[in-house]
C-alpha cells in the first residue's frame, strides 16, 4: 500500500503543477518548514487561522524581519492552506499584512556606473552591462536566451518576466561586439558538452516534451552558462544551467568597494540607473515603463522623485 507524499513534497509538486520558479518553490516550502517547526512539528492541519498570526508575530517581534519578509511568508502559509491542503481557515482573510516601506531607489550617476563597470570582469561584466544598458533584472539577464538576442535589430526579447509578461528592450550597439565574442565562445562550450554526451537545456511549460531535440539545440542555450555542470534538482538530469546570480552579485560588491562608493549597490541598482537616466534625456515615462515591465505607471514614476539634479529638481537659493 502506497503512503501518502509528505508534506513538504506536496509543496514541491504544487509549486511545479503551477509553473511557479524554483526560486519560489524553495522559498515557500523554506518558509512552511518553518512554520511547523515553530509549533512543535504539529501538522498544519491541525492548526488554525491563530497560529498563523502567531508564527508572523513571532517573525516581527523576535526575529525582526522586514515587513516584505513577513509578507513573503504569509504567502507561502497561504498558498500552504489553499492550493496544497485545500483548507479554508476563514479568518487568514483578515489576517492584515504589514505595510511596506515605500524606499526610494539607489541610483549611480553616470560616472559611478561606468567606474563599478570598469572595474567588473570577464562575462559578469557583460551581464552588468546589459542590466545597465537594457533595464534588465539580474534574473532576467541570467536566463536569456541565444534566440532572446536579436544583435541585428538591436533588440533583446525577455520572455517570462516578472508577473509572467514577455517584453522587448534595447539592446546597446556598443554591446554587439562584445556579445558575439561571447557568443562565439559559448557555442565551443557547448559543442564540447553535446560531444561529451551533454548538451540538453532546461525547456520550461512541457516544451521538452513537444520539442523533443529543442534542448540541444543552439538556439535554445543560455546566453551566460554556468561554468560547471551541475544536477538539476527537478529531474535529476545533468546539464548546464545559466550563471548563477550570486557570481555577479560578488563581482559587483567588489568593483563597489574598490573604488569605495559608500551607496548600497548591487546589480538591481543598475535597472535603477538605467530608468532615471532614460527620464534625464528627456524619455517620456510611458517608453521607459515598456522597457522596465511594469504593469502600473505608477512604479515608473519613483524614478521621477530620484533624478540627480539635487532634491526634486530645485536648485536650492544657497
Amino acid at each position: 500500500m502506497s503512503r501518502a507524499p509528505k508534506l513538504l513534497d506536496q509543496v514541491r509538486t504544487v509549486c511545479r503543477r503551477l509553473h511557479y520558479s524554483l526560486h519560489t518553490e524553495r522559498a515557500y516550502v523554506r518558509w512552511i518548514k518553518r512554520f511547523v517547526v515553530f509549533h512543535g512539528t504539529v501538522h498544519p492541519r491541525q492548526l488554525d487561522a491563530q497560529d498563523v498570526v502567531a508564527f508572523l508575530s513571532h517573525l516581527a517581534v523576535d526575529c525582526q524581519v522586514a515587513a516584505s519578509t513577513q509578507n513573503q511568508a504569509l504567502n507561502a502559509l497561504v498558498f500552504l492552506y489553499r492550493r496544497v491542503l485545500k483548507m479554508d481557515l476563514g479568518e487568514m482573510e483578515r489576517i492584515e499584512r504589514p505595510s511596506r516601506r515605500r524606499n526610494l531607489p539607489v541610483v549611480l550617476t553616470r560616472e559611478e556606473a561606468r567606474a563599478v563597470l570598469d572595474n567588473i570582469r570577464g562575462t559578469n561584466r557583460l551581464v552588468a552591462l546589459l542590466l545597465y544598458g537594457s533595464g534588465l533584472r539580474l534574473s532576467e539577464a541570467l536566463r536569456l536566451r541565444i534566440k532572446d538576442l536579436d544583435i541585428g535589430y538591436g533588440e533583446i526579447l525577455v520572455r517570462d518576466g516578472k508577473g509572467r509578461k514577455d517584453r522587448r528592450s534595447v539592446l546597446p550597439t556598443q554591446l554587439h561586439d562584445d556579445l558575439e565574442r561571447h557568443l562565439r565562445k559559448v557555442k565551443v562550450l557547448h559543442e564540447e558538452d553535446i560531444a561529451q554526451g551533454y548538451g540538453s537545456v532546461y525547456l520550461p511549460d512541457a516544451l521538452s516534451r513537444k520539442y523533443p531535440n529543442a534542448a540541444s539545440q543552439w538556439k535554445w542555450q543560455y546566453a551566460f552558462p554556468s561554468t560547471r555542470r551541475s544536477i538539476d534538482p527537478r529531474t535529476g538530469t545533468e546539464r548546464r544551467h545559466h550563471r548563477s546570480d550570486s557570481a555577479v552579485q560578488r563581482a559587483v560588491k567588489k568593483a563597489v568597494e574598490k573604488i569605495d562608493i559608500t551607496k548600497r549597490v548591487t546589480g538591481h541598482t543598475f535597472r535603477h540607473s538605467f530608468a532615471t537616466h532614460l527620464i534625464e534625456d528627456g524619455y517620456d515615462i510611458r517608453t521607459v515603463q515598456e522597457l522596465l515591465g511594469h504593469k502600473d505607471v505608477r512604479t515608473t514614476m519613483i524614478y521621477t522623485h530620484v533624478l540627480n539634479r539635487g532634491g526634486r529638481g530645485v536648485t536650492s537659493p544657497l
